[in-house]
């Protein structure tokens, strides 16, 4: 053999190797991007911020799109908390409302994917709808939050039996203590989102060993809004004129309580409670002597800074929790002025450890090179 046949043939072998490589590597590709993700529910441990790095997630803009299911004051304080974030970060801030079109989210998030946006939060219109659009922008590398419902590669949530657990233990001690351990309940539920239901069966738990207290109501407004509380409390008042108790989430309560005030049933003793720390049921607590006498904060402006974080970090490589715990306060007249600070500041609260942890847990590990990680079950720290 001449010399320069050796060296062709050590070439064309050079060549098949590289091309071997490179149809490894796409089967590869291809392979993971067939994966569920994390089908089954597994434990997380503790996230671990010291985790290795990895690549940087290539041809995406540092661009954070908040893709808002509506405009409710829960979820623009998620956005206040990610345009902050962002900011601090040195990312771009997209703001989209799907005003509750399922469909329409789905298109939105699909032109940001062709824009090559590399960071999305979504709470989702419909989850199973929106979820082969979320799993096209995992694909693509970029960061995806969620708040509650999978897929994603970090999901936020709160334990949601313990959420509502805090409610229904307050409204208890406030039957035992102001009622004598007898009272008429309304319970407006989210029974039919089935990551939200164990607030309500938590609730339910807290009140079962009284026997002489009567949930006269027990049901799901359409919508989830507070003119759906508003609608639906109307209706119960003409079955049952008295009532001492309304619980539920604090935008429908807060249509409970029109409608209360309208029909003349409001009364120094009665008692309202919410869930989400919504700035309307904040107001009514604030105002003192009402009826409206707790709310179960999550702190959406808190946990929107921490997904907005959470998402520069992926798009510098740098490893991410797949799990966010938001913790539940029961908010009253005795935190108030601290929670508000809070609020206001959301970077402050994140970046010391001690005031970050009252309303933030975090779990598990993923970046943008294990992205088939992502969660693709309903995730929850309880396990329920």
């Amino acid at each position: 053999m001449t010399r320069d046949s050796s060296r062709v043939g050590g070439l064309m072998r050079a060549g098949c190797a590289g091309l071997l490589a490179t149809l490894f590597a796409l089967t590869a590709a291809l392979g993971a991007e067939q994966s569920q993700g994390i089908t089954q529910p597994v434990v997380l441990p503790p996230f671990n911020p010291s985790a290795p790095a990895c690549a940087v997630p290539a041809g995406l803009s540092r661009t954070l799109a908040f893709v808002q299911d509506n405009r409710r004051d829960f979820i623009e304080g998620a956005g206040y908390g990610l345009s902050r974030a962002a900011k601090d970060r040195g990312l771009d801030y997209r703001d989209l409302v799907a005003d509750n079109s399922a469909g329409q989210q789905a298109s939105q998030i699909t032109a940001l994917i062709d824009e090559k946006v590399g960071a999305f939060v979504v709470p989702p219109v419909d989850p199973d709808e929106l979820a082969p659009t979320l799993k096209q922008a995992i694909w693509s590398g970029a960061f995806v939050g969620t708040i509650v419902p999978p897929p994603a590669t970090t999901i936020l949530n709160a334990p949601q039996y313990l959420t509502g657990k805090v409610l229904g233990d307050a409204a208890a001690g406030y039957i035992h203590e102001h009622f004598h351990d007898k009272a008429d309940v309304v319970l407006l539920t989210q029974d039919s989102l089935q990551f939200l239901a164990p607030r309500f069966t938590a609730i339910r738990d807290a009140l079962k060993d009284m026997p002489n207290v009567d949930i006269v109501a027990d049901l799901s407004p359409n919508p989830v809004n507070e003119e759906g509380g508003y609608e639906t409390m109307k209706l119960i008042l003409e079955a049952h004129p008295h009532v001492d108790v309304v619980l539920g989430a604090d935008t429908v309560v807060l249509g409970a309580l029109r409608a209360l005030r309208e029909a003349g049933k409001v009364r120094p003793d009665l008692y309202l409670g919410g869930i989400d720390g919504e700035p309307g049921a904040v107001a009514e607590i604030k105002a003192g002597a009402g009826p409206y006498k707790l709310t179960v904060a999550l702190s959406s402006p808190i946990f929107g800074y921490a997904l907005g974080w959470e998402a520069a970090d992926w798009l510098e490589g740098k490893s991410v929790p797949q799990a966010i715990d938001a913790l539940p306060i029961a908010l009253s007249t005795a935190n108030m002025a601290q929670y508000e600070t809070d609020q206001a500041d959301p970077g402050a609260v994140f970046a010391d450890p001690a005031r970050r942890d009252v309303y933030l847990k975090r779990y598990g590990n993923v970046c943008a090179d294990a992205r088939d990680q992502y969660l693709d079950f309903p995730w929850s720290s309880e396990g329920r």
